[in-house]
């Protein structure tokens, strides 16, 4: 894993390593306990297959659920999984960026900088993800070693069984109920995908198109980050505020072509997480006694945030634009269903062309009239 093309730009081995030893230890549990938990949200994976079903009414094409595997991990398990997946969804990129270091003033920076450098500013990032991701299902996940995914190259169901503890005893919720209401969430993704085979495809597509799109030249990259460092300090010389000082890492090193990419991506993981925000509270009250307490407790700990520190590196990385998304995708949904019913949300699915855009997740009413009353005309 140390390399991609000729040395390589990414050490991907010290990324590990550093986000390993720099993650947080997770809260005190006995063996006995963890044991416990661990079989708990395995039966809960399984028991929430049926519930998004019949909520949903998405029917599996070809690839059932349990055909992608379900992994209970601890944090540096999470770190190994995502590092795999970066690391086959980034390659194209990183071997473009490769052709650069070969000559010219911007492969001497590329080599000045290293692909251990590199290293350890990733194993940074996964260090700060690692102790606050409660699961995530893998779209794009090779199988590794110690790392099974579905046959068919891509997909596992991940969940972080310390997170999952430390936010229910935070929280002060029902642990069983909690640990439920997680699992119904990354279910759903998992339905989404096994359902509506054509959006793997489409998702890792756009993805492509954005990285292909990245102006590699690394002075340039360099000038962004500065940009970047400078909006998230405060420290932006005096009368070069500009359209960029609100806009996090991600938003400000792109392309203008990125920026429409990014649209349409925004778009889709809007309604996907928004739409897995929606399934779990909509069959929480059939299977989680608890789960308009652990909604609004949820909700105000995702509003709240943390330190400082955590709310700038928040900012940086753009996650507060992921919380917008499950609010904004939730209230898509919501809006969607309570008009046309769940039938009529589930067109949604039938092709790229009927996803809404980004101005229609924050106007449903638009994708109705453009899917529903045009068919109908």
């Amino acid at each position: 894993m140390t390399s991609i093309g000729g040395a390589g730009m990414v050490d991907w081995n010290l990324a590990v390593a550093t986000a390993t030893r720099l993650v947080r230890p997770g809260p005190e549990i006995s063996r006995e306990e963890a044991r416990e938990v661990v079989a708990e949200l395995r039966r809960h994976a399984k028991a929430a297959e049926e519930h998004v079903r019949s909520f949903t009414r998405m029917i599996p094409e070809g690839t059932e659920p349990e055909d992608t595997p379900v992994l209970v991990v601890d944090r540096a398990g999470w770190i190994r999984a995502n590092v795999a997946g970066f690391r086959e969804l980034l390659r194209p990129l990183l071997e473009k960026m490769e052709e650069w270091r070969g000559g010219g003033t911007g492969g001497a920076v590329l080599g000045a900088v290293g692909s251990k450098v590199t290293g350890v500013e990733v194993g940074m990032l996964l260090s700060f993800l690692a102790s606050r991701v409660l699961g995530q299902y893998e779209t794009f996940a090779p199988a590794t070693r110690d790392l099974p995914a579905s046959a068919d190259g891509g997909g596992r169901l991940l969940l972080v069984a310390p997170n999952i503890v430390h936010v229910e005893r935070e929280l002060e919720v029902d642990p069983h109920d909690f640990r439920l209401w997680v699992a119904l969430h990354e279910e759903t993704h998992r339905t989404q995908f096994t359902a509506v085979p054509w959006l793997r495809d489409h998702l890792q597509g756009e993805i492509q198109s954005f990285l292909d799109e990245t102006d590699v030249d690394p002075m340039t990259v360099l000038e962004r980050l500065r940009e970047a460092a400078q909006s998230l300090a405060g420290g932006r010389p005096e009368g070069e505020e500009g359209e960029d000082g609100g806009r996090s890492l991600v938003e400000i090193v792109q392309t203008p072509a990125q920026r429409e990419i990014l649209g349409r991506l925004t778009a889709v993981m809007s309604l996907l997480e928004g739409h897995a925000d929606y399934v779990m509270d909509g069959v929480g009250p059939e299977v989680v006694s608890s789960v308009g307490e652990i909604r609004e407790k949820f909700q105000q700990r995702r509003a709240r945030g943390a330190s400082r520190l955590d709310q700038a590196l928040r900012k940086l990385l753009g996650l507060d634009a992921k919380l917008r998304q499950y609010r904004d995708g939730e209230r898509f949904v919501r809006a969607v269903v309570d008009e046309v019913g769940m039938d009529g949300f589930n067109r949604v699915w039938t092709s790229p062309n009927t996803l809404p855009t980004k101005a229609e997740i924050a106007k449903p009413e638009d994708w109705i009239a453009r899917v529903h009353r045009k068919a109908e005309s």
